[in-house]
């Protein structure tokens, strides 16, 4: 028994093919598209210029120019979770009547906590001695390479004082800040 072929038969199949073949192709490749998106998001994102943050207010600082220590406190966001946390802390005082001068309370030179110690009138960090002025300049002798991390700050009506939060490397001469 011979079969006997349709004229075109095999056109037909071929193109029968082809079309499942791009559907497919195109079905499959919504998802992977998507998770390329997802995998590439946070190089799109723009970095923080800092996390800016209202402090205290100007009148209750003490007049004299005493230094005080501020939790900074963010909404931090990872993956689907959401937290509220410290995320680090800030020395506030007063320079003047309208003036404020603001510091990062990390250490320059190796990442501790420094202490503002009212009997010496300065920043001490217990972690290596070093000893910085009321305006944040470091000791002759201290190991750090910088003085404390001034941040910005500004003064908004009713005498809010609101602070550009930032962490910045530590060991470094220069200021570089941490992303």
């Amino acid at each position: 028994m011979q079969t006997e072929t349709i004229p075109g038969g095999e056109r037909r199949e071929f193109l029968k093919q082809a079309c499942t073949a791009c559907l497919g192709g195109a079905l499959g490749l919504v998802p992977a598209l998507a998770g390329v998106a997802v995998y590439l998001d946070p190089l799109r994102r723009q970095a923080d210029g800092g996390l800016l943050v209202r402090v205290t207010s100007l009148e209750s600082l003490p007049a004299d120019g005493t230094p005080v220590l501020f939790p900074i406190i963010a909404t931090r966001t990872d993956a689907w979770n959401k937290a509220i946390a410290p995320v680090g802390a800030v020395y506030v005082r007063r320079a003047k009547a309208d003036q404020v001068q603001v510091f990062n309370v990390t250490c320059p030179h190796a990442g501790c906590a420094v202490e503002y110690q009212a009997e010496r009138s300065a920043y001490f960090c217990p972690c290596h001695n070093s000893l910085f002025s009321l305006e944040g300049k470091r000791s002759a002798d201290s190991p750090s390479a910088r003085d404390l991390d001034s941040l910005k700050h500004e003064i908004r009506t009713g005498g809010e004082v609101w602070v550009e939060f930032k962490n910045f490397e530590t060991g470094k001469a220069t200021k570089v800040a941490v992303s």
